[in-house]
């Protein structure tokens, strides 16, 4: 009995290692016209009862392709015919999304290069191990390019069966994985259809199908549409609408029951099946895709990247760092190797401070956080924290207190090491407060980079510092700009307290992004700290005045240093409650009046064709505040606005805000401003600069109503 045993045990064990080892996956492939065909198998054996993936596979000359299930406007698909032992059983063909191929006036569905059309294949319960499945298909297929050319291909395959499952190790096995999940798989999605005016209307709602940038859809029915014609697609805050040409199905009479087929939306495949029914206000109202840099690549990222930060310096937001970066080369402009130490000091600092952020934004958009640029300003600790530090260094140029050196001086050595730290701290600190804003040909550059690998990213964001930097550094390098400087003297202390009043305006305009934010409460809290804070520099200063004419002064400098840090801590750890946007904004001097932003509010103006204004803007983007004023906040904008018609919508980002950085990744940007012009009566809308002017509005405004007049 045990010999017995033993010996069965022995002799499966020699079955399955023969099947295992020895047994080919795939059988040699056979040429056809233009193409060659061959059977594969993700398995190596098969057992009773078990169902693997078999898949015939076309490797396609150039030039010329196959056909998907619905061929299109002409062609013919694939199709198999099985030869399989008593019980066996191979399913229908998995189909792969094809791909559009314009021939001509006509458009086929099809593949090209290699294709594997991948076919479930299931062992009868009663297959004995230790036998060989031989398999056969016999492919019909049509292959054409300019021409066409039916083609059959007999594909046969040998397939043990063994007693226990067979593992997915066949060496086409990750190629029939791949195919399997380039096939459409179902998705949460609701889709109705509506035959219009100017075609069916194919709404689909989800969240694969939010912010779309591409979509296309492949119907099953080869007379469902016509093919050839274009699909416009229209964005809408919960989903997407496609307009397309009805085909026979819709002009014989009666609709179909059902619209099924594959709808392709960003390079996703899935699966639909349409119902008719009125297209859902979710499915449209936001227009046309957006204009993205999709089509850029690492090195035009790059270069737009730098220019845009070498523009940067230029925009508004550089103005509150302005006065340190003058102080910081005044103080060291008579000694060259000096000037040159503090600006490549300063380079250091503003690239320690974009690696900084980087890591940390592309770290919260790994964790799933819809951020942008400038997100640290978003936060109101930060904002009050940032505002108690300009006030710091307000007060230190002020002379209430000293850095780097003390009064009665020290030794050459420390002071140019404590200098050195200081530029490297002007340099972070320009980016922290100033870069949350974006010049003219940074915006798509950072865009771009948000959206991909961390490595592009840091390579685009280092190249935005380097431009940002440069003009500094280069400075400290030239020394007939640093001649031109008067030698150290009385007017330097001079310079630097006139410098120090740039900063108190920063201290306070932070102080107002902090109320737009957290509300008035916040800012008595702010108040009461930055008094604290004055009070600590008080005492450290006056400690540093005692301590250069001998006499002690340990007890002022330690009560100094934590007042200081006590109010620092005390804005960093307050809790600030959000503050609820008003219902309406009232109206500015000039007129013009502004609707909070909201994704329902564009879509339903948009189904009413009203022409829309949408300012993207933040209280802490100085460009955005001084845009507003020259560009937005005019008496001729008001009345153009009122005349034509036109929505104004402001979209608020000072607090962080999903909607609005979704809306700002679909045009490719990363932060504020952005300002979107929406035409009357739909159409994709127009992208203003980020340097905005009176001029650039009123041109969107009056090409609208020549369109307008055109149309009629």
């Amino acid at each position: 009995m045990i010999r017995r045993l033993a010996g069965g045990l022995a002799a499966a064990w020699a079955g399955l290692t023969l099947g295992l080892c020895a047994a080919p996956a795939s059988a040699a492939p056979v040429q056809a016209a233009h193409m060659q065909a061959e059977l594969v198998s993700e398995t190596r054996a098969i057992a009773p009862g078990q169902t693997v993936w078999l898949a015939v596979g076309q490797k396609i000359e150039r030039g010329w392709h196959t056909y998907w299930r619905n061929p299109g406007d002409a062609g013919e698909p694939t199709r198999l015919a099985w030869t399989l032992p008593a019980g066996w059983k191979a399913g229908e063909i998995a189909w792969p999304a094809p791909n559009r191929l314009p021939v001509g006036p006509l458009m086929d569905y099809g593949y090209q290069g290699e294709v594997l059309l991948p076919v479930a294949l299931t062992a009868p319960a009663a297959a004995q191990p230790g036998s060989t499945a031989k398999l056969g298909v016999v492919a019909d297929m049509l292959v054409c390019a300019e021409t066409c050319v039916p083609t059959q291909a007999a594909l046969d395959l040998d397939l043990p069966v063994v007693a226990a499952p067979a593992p997915k190790d066949s060496q086409a096995a990750p190629k029939i994985a791949r195919a399997l999940a380039a096939t459409p798989q179902r998705a949460e999605l609701s889709a109705v259809f509506q035959r219009g005016p100017d075609g069916v209307a194919l709404a689909v709602i989800g969240p694969a199908v939010k912010a779309a940038d591409k979509a296309y859809f492949y119907p099953y029915a080869s007379t469902a549409i016509v093919h050839a014609r274009p699909q416009a697609v229209e964005q809408g805050p919960d989903g997407l609408t496609l307009t397309l040409s009805p085909g026979f199905d819709f002009t014989r009479g009666q609709p179909p029951a059902t619209l099924a087929g594959v709808l392709v939306v960003d390079g996703h495949a899935m699966e639909i099946a349409a119902t008719p029914g009125a297209p859902p206000a979710g499915a449209s109202g936001l227009g046309p895709p957006a204009p993205r840099a999709a089509g850029l690549q690492l090195l035009p990222a790059a270069v737009l990247a730098f220019f845009g930060g070498l523009l940067l310096n230029l925009m508004p937001c550089v103005f509150p760092v302005l006065a340190m970066k003058a102080a910081n080369l005044a103080e060291r402009a008579s000694e060259r190797a000096a000037a040159r130490r503090h600006g490549l000091a300063f380079g250091a600092g503003v690239l320690a401070a974009f690696w900084g952020l980087v890591g940390a934004l592309l770290a919260l958009k790994a964790a799933g956080t819809a951020v942008g640029w400038g997100f640290q300003l978003q936060s109101p600790p930060i904002v009050a924290g940032l505002s108690l530090l300009m006030l710091a260094v307000a007060l230190n140029l002020s002379g209430v207190f000293h850095t780097g050196t003390s009064v009665q001086g020290v030794g050459q050595g420390a002071a140019s090491r404590a200098g050195l730290a200081g530029a490297f701290f002007t340099g972070a600190l320009s980016v922290v407060v100033a870069a949350p804003c974006t010049a003219p040909l940074m915006g798509p550059a950072v865009g771009w980079a948000l959206v991909q690998s961390p490595a592009a990213a840091l390579t685009v964001f280092t190249a935005v510092a380097a431009g940002f930097a440069l003009p500094f550094v280069l400075v400290a390098f030239a020394p007939r700009l640093l001649a031109r400087l008067p030698r150290p003297g009385p007017w330097m202390e001079a310079l630097k307290k006139l410098l120090a009043f740039p900063m108190y305006a920063a201290a306070a305009w932070l102080a107002w992004v902090l109320t737009v934010q957290a509300g008035n409460g916040a800012l008595a809290r702010l108040m009461a700290c930055a008094v604290a804070l004055g009070l600590g520099a008080w005492l450290w200063g006056s400690a540093q005045r005692r301590r250069a004419l001998g006499a002690p002064a340990f007890g002022l400098s330690v009560a100094g240093l934590l007042v200081g840090l006590a109010a620092i801590a005390s804005a960093l750890a307050a809790p600030y409650a959000a503050v609820a946007p008003a219902a309406a904004r009232e109206s500015e001097p000039s007129g013009l009046v502004a609707q909070p932003y909201s994704r329902s509010r564009l879509t339903e103006l948009r189904s009413q064709g009203r022409a829309v204004f949408v300012n993207y803007t933040a209280a802490w983007c100085v460009t955005c505040q001084v845009n507003d004023r020259v560009a937005l906040s005019t008496p001729k904008v008001a009345q153009a606005f009122e005349k034509e018609g036109v929505v104004y919508l402001k979209a608020d980002w000072t607090r962080r805000d999903p909607v609005i950085a979704a809306d700002l990744a679909r045009f490719g940007r990363a932060a504020v401003p952005l300002y979107l012009f929406y035409p009357a009566g739909g159409g994709t809308p127009q992208v203003l600069p980020s340097l905005l002017s009176e001029k650039a509005v009123l041109q969107a405004v009056q090409a609208d109503r020549r369109n307008g007049m055109m149309g009629a």
